[in-house]
């Protein structure tokens, strides 16, 4: 199952935001919170609310439809940064000009999943090499001398 949060409008370029959220993909709640915690962007405190508030939103639905959910289990699954609207300004400029610039906003989403029993587990698994039948072993003995 899925949660998630959003803060709409922001007033943060997309680029900035994704910075920070790109340093919480994938990780546990408890290390992301603690990763934004002390991340010096100006943007951090408004993504920890978002955090927060999916986090609250998994506690709410897990109660409302009688879920058993371990909260230390959430990772957070999806963090996007997407354009909002843009504000156009201008900017006097020398001799009578203008210079037009643009101020940026970005809708950030985050999503929350919990990770089941098999996932703790280590993620790369290992597959072990199978015996070489005695025909496959003298055809490639016979290829490396032709060579």
């Amino acid at each position: 199952m899925e949660f998630r949060a959003a803060a709409r409008f922001t007033r943060v370029s997309p680029q900035k935001a994704r910075l920070v959220l790109d340093l919480i993909k994938g990780r546990r709640v408890e290390e992301a919170m603690n990763t934004l915690a002390f991340t010096k962007k100006g943007i951090a405190p408004d993504i920890q609310k978002v955090l927060r508030s999916a986090i609250e939103n998994a506690n709410h639905l897990s109660e409302e439809k009688g879920l058993a959910l371990d909260v230390d289990n959430l990772y957070v699954k999806r963090a996007i940064a997407n354009d909002g609207p843009r504000l156009k300004r201008i900017r006097p400029a020398p001799q009578g000009r203008a210079f037009r610039y643009q101020r940026r906003m970005a809708h950030i989403e985050i999503a929350l999943a919990e990770r089941g029993a098999e996932a703790k587990q280590d993620l790369v698994t290992k597959v072990e090499e199978q015996p070489a039948t005695p025909a496959k072993a003298k055809a490639r003995a016979k290829k490396g001398a032709k060579r």
